[in-house]
């Protein structure tokens, strides 16, 4: 049996072979990121006599066109999350650090902990992840964008947000595509200001809405130097959200149809919506990495640091915020959710909060749970069992 140690990086990759005993097949040698340097691999990889087990760190993106090549050529590869090697390396007695002394723990940690390699449904996990992220990254920047808009009306009309549940409810956006500021809307017709809000409100707002609206921007307290300034940017800033909402739109339809290719039951677990569950499968993956929920609460990130010295133990402890970010982001978002809609967790979310915990720490506790609820739905394949409280 033979171990194969990649240390991924943008340009290079420095690879490590090792035999069963340990012993290096040859030297630490460099492949480049190209065709050739895959090449290169894969014909160091044929001279062995014997199987071969290799592992990446997953570095970013870089691992991914190795991954595909080598699981292509039909080689078993492992998966592994720095923070696996990291702790490994610790055992060593000497600090050198180098990518080809990377590599070779790498391989090491492979002859050692004899990992499972990646599923063939690993591919599908990688577009999820993408698509996932990318949607994140796509409600930042609306969220970004609604933000400014509200900054510009704090402006030139800090009244109007009294006037609508929400300012980016539809007649409230075509209100102010139209007029931004005070100065405008105290100016604007009053026929004309009542049609635009009964269309725009499919006649949910009449005569009396405008009224109000009007009667507010005369008495507001707005900068008026600012309307031409305002009513060109929120202008430019609806436009954006829009686009931004509508593309949104089109990336839940493509997470949709990804998750019809990953058997999961995440939804059937109360506060993990669609988009959630396509966040928390996402990251985390295969569950089979995992041997015990644990492991997987300290992955996410979300597990309590400890720290103890002789007699001395801290005694507030706070969430450790190892791996990755959009998990963490995923699980606020289901808990938010669940305490709302699942008896058990706003029972338990209350009895936090009666024990003197400030609303994150209570939450926290609630991911906690929550995260071991996704591990069980995941590794055994079954939908969510609703427990009634008695």
């Amino acid at each position: 049996m033979y171990y194969c140690g990649i240390d991924v990086a943008k340009r290079k990759h420095a690879v490590a072979l090792l035999d069963e005993h340990g012993h290096p097949v040859q030297r630490p040698f460099t492949i480049e990121n190209t065709r050739a340097g895959f090449d290169q691999l894969l014909q160091a990889l044929a001279g062995l006599k014997g199987p071969v087990l290799i592992g990446l760190e997953a570095t970013g993106h870089y691992w991914w066109a190795l991954y595909e090549d080598l699981t292509h050529h039909d080689h078993p590869v492992v998966v592994l999350n720095a923070l696996q090697v990291h702790a490994f390396r610790k055992s060593g007695v000497r600090k050198v650090k180098s990518d080809r002394t990377d590599a070779r723990w790498i391989a090491e940690f492979l002859r050692f902990s004899q990992p499972e390699p990646a599923q063939p449904s690993t591919t599908v996990f990688l577009q999820l992840k993408e698509v996932s992220r990318f949607r994140y990254h796509l409600s930042d920047q609306i969220g970004d964008g609604k933000r400014k808009l509200l900054s510009i009306l704090d402006r030139v009309f800090p009244e109007y947000e009294t006037l609508f549940s929400s300012v980016f409810l539809s007649s409230s956006r075509h209100l102010l595509a139209k007029a931004a500021s005070a100065q405008e809307l105290a100016a604007f017709d009053l026929s004309e200001l009542t049609a635009l809000l009964q269309t725009a409100s499919r006649n949910r707002f009449d005569r009396t809405k405008a009224e109000a609206v009007q009667t507010l921007a005369r008495q507001s307290v707005g900068v008026r130097f600012l309307a031409d300034a305002a009513q060109l940017e929120v202008r430019c800033l609806l436009a954006q959200i829009d686009l931004l909402e509508e593309q949104r739109q089109q990336v839940d339809q493509a997470l949709a149809q990804l998750m019809d290719q990953a058997p999961q039951h995440l939804t059937s677990i109360p506060g993990v919506g669609p988009t959630t569950g396509a966040a928390l499968l996402a990251e985390i993956g295969d569950v089979h990495r995992f041997d015990a929920p644990e492991k997987l609460v300290a992955y996410a990130g979300i597990d309590a640091t400890v720290y103890q010295t002789g007699q001395f133990e801290a005694r507030q402890m706070h969430m450790s915020k190892r791996g990755s970010p959009y998990l963490r982001h995923a699980l606020w978002q289901a808990a938010s959710m669940a305490i709302q809609y699942d008896d058990e967790l706003r029972v338990y979310y209350d009895r936090k909060r009666k024990e003197g915990k400030s609303h994150g720490t209570a939450l926290g506790a609630v991911c906690r749970k929550l995260l071991t609820r996704v591990y069980i739905v995941l590794k055994e394949n079954r939908p969510y069992e609703v427990r009634t409280q008695h």
